[in-house]
């Protein structure tokens, strides 16, 4: 098994001063160690976005109607969403995933269907799922990452869309780490002060609902989403593969908080994209102890952040595997 020092060495040879790469640097080790070789090469990126919609937006946690979740479903479908734009800009695969999603859009030859239900339940009321959709949800997440690994990618990026999801996010992050509500609920897709508010009562409804200490999973089942179970799934499919997972924003953030807790080896395998501006997100990415490669003020999710990321991922990875050492290339290192 490769280690650190062994990376860090290979680095510190290379045509450069050392560590003048700066966090290139830092981040080539990471790759190293995720993908267990010295001259790590990334083979046929994949990005999934999972897409489902969510019981609780009909209570007005959202500043946009359910019905925009399908409509942006069709769009991605279609090649015409920003995350298309920049998945054909790098030459990343794009597989869109109808988790859950509240409108059946019908077949399409680019669409992923695996709705568990049509939308979760309203978890202010009732569990969002049940515990047997929770399950099919996780699996389902794991059984696509790993068809995918199997065909030969090691590089998996994720990102999601559902009309109420930073909402859900919010709940399950507030669940699992205790924090106030008000420290975790933001404005999502632009609520305004009365929105906002709207948004904290509901969610606070909610968990009084069920007051208890709750498991990982069981937090899945009360106040998830299917898309979010979906990506938490396939974190966990990457825990024992020689890959690397790309996280987006908020949302996807809070997916990998569930799967580290079921699993910490996933930890290893994440590379956090970037911080969004959504409310928790920066506390988030603290709490995980994680520095993300970008901070562009973005919060469109739907992967935008990590596709973003990806360039500077890919170099890392090629200037440990591609640069000449100083002996190879007949340079004189530093003195000694």
């Amino acid at each position: 098994m490769i280690t650190n020092a062994t990376l860090q060495r290979r680095l510190d040879t290379r045509t450069k001063p050392q560590g003048s790469l700066g966090a290139l640097e830092t981040l080539a080790v990471r790759i190293g160690l995720a993908l267990d070789t010295e001259t790590p090469l990334f083979r046929a990126p994949q990005m999934f976005v999972f897409a489902g919609d969510h019981g609780i937006a009909t209570d007005g946690v959202s500043a946009y109607p359910q019905s925009v979740t399908s409509q942006m479903l069709l769009n991605y479908l279609q090649g015409g969403a920003a995350i298309n734009v920049l998945a054909r800009q790098h030459g990343i695969s794009l597989r869109v995933v109808d988790a859950g999603v509240a409108s059946d859009i019908g077949q399409h030859p680019s669409l992923v269907a695996r709705a568990v239900a049509r939308s979760t339940r309203n978890f202010r009321v009732e569990p969002a799922m049940t515990q047997a959709q929770c399950t099919q949800a996780l699996d389902t997440g794991r059984a696509l990452a790993q068809q995918a690994l199997s065909a030969g990618s090691n590089a998996l990026l994720f990102g999601e869309m559902g009309i109420g999801n930073t909402a859900c996010a919010s709940m399950l992050l507030h669940r699992r780490t205790g924090w106030s509500l008000e420290d975790c609920v933001g404005r999502g897709t632009g609520l305004d002060d009365v929105g906002l508010a709207r948004k904290r009562e509901r969610l606070a409804a909610a968990s009084a609902r069920r007051p208890e200490k709750l498991s990982p999973v069981e937090t899945i089942a009360e106040y998830g989403g299917f898309e979010l179970a979906m990506i938490t799934g396939a974190l966990l499919a990457t825990a024992e593969a020689k890959c690397v997972a790309v996280i987006d924003g908020f949302a996807v953030t809070v997916a990998a908080l569930l799967a580290i807790e079921i699993d910490p080896r996933v930890r290893a395998r994440c590379i956090f994209s970037h911080c969004s501006a959504e409310h928790a997100h920066r506390n988030l990415l603290a709490h995980l102890d994680v520095k993300p490669l970008l901070d562009l003020g973005m919060r469109l999710g739907e992967g935008t952040g990590a596709a973003m990321a990806w360039p500077i991922i890919d170099a890392a990875a090629r200037l440990m595997t591609e640069m000449a050492s100083f002996e190879s290339a007949g340079v004189d290192d530093k003195a000694s």
